[in-house]
C-alpha cells in the first residue's frame, strides 16, 4: 500500500528533534514569541499532564503554577513556534497513576457517595 498525498505532505513538516517524554515528567518548552518585527524566546516550564498522540494534530499540555494560580497551556507538538523540549525530571509511571488516583478521591466533595465510601462510612 502507498502513501496517500496527504500522509506524505505531513511526513515532511513533522518534527524529528522532538524528545521522548511522559505524563508527570518535568519539562522546560522554549516557545518562539514574535512580538512587532521582533523575537525571542519565551520559557515554559511546567509538569506534562496530557500527552495526544497522533500525526501532525498530537498535542500536549502542561502545568505550571505562577504566583499562586495554576496555568495550563497546551502546545502543537510539531509546531514550528516550538524551538525546544528540555526534560528536566522524569517522573516514574507508578507514582503518577497513584497520584491521580489519590487526587480523584480526595477532589470529590464532602457528602458526595465517593468519599463517604472511600471514609468507609457508607
Amino acid at each position: 500500500m502507498g502513501m496517500t498525498v496527504l500522509e506524505m505532505v505531513e511526513r515532511d513538516h513533522m518534527r524529528a528533534d522532538i524528545p521522548s517524554f511522559r505524563i508527570g515528567d518535568t519539562v522546560k518548552v522554549h516557545v518562539k514569541i514574535r512580538e512587532g518585527d521582533k523575537e525571542r524566546i519565551q520559557v515554559f516550564e511546567g509538569v506534562v499532564i496530557r500527552h495526544h498522540k497522533g500525526r501532525m494534530g498530537a498535542t500536549f499540555t502542561v502545568r505550571k503554577v505562577s504566583y499562586g494560580v495554576g496555568v495550563e497551556r497546551i502546545f502543537p507538538l510539531h509546531s514550528p513556534q516550538l524551538d525546544k523540549i528540555e526534560i528536566l525530571r522524569r517522573e516514574d509511571e507508578s507514582a503518577v497513576q497513584g497520584c491521580t488516583i489519590c487526587a480523584s478521591v480526595s477532589a470529590s466533595p464532602p457528602g458526595s457517595k465517593r468519599s463517604a465510601s472511600a471514609n468507609g462510612t457508607a
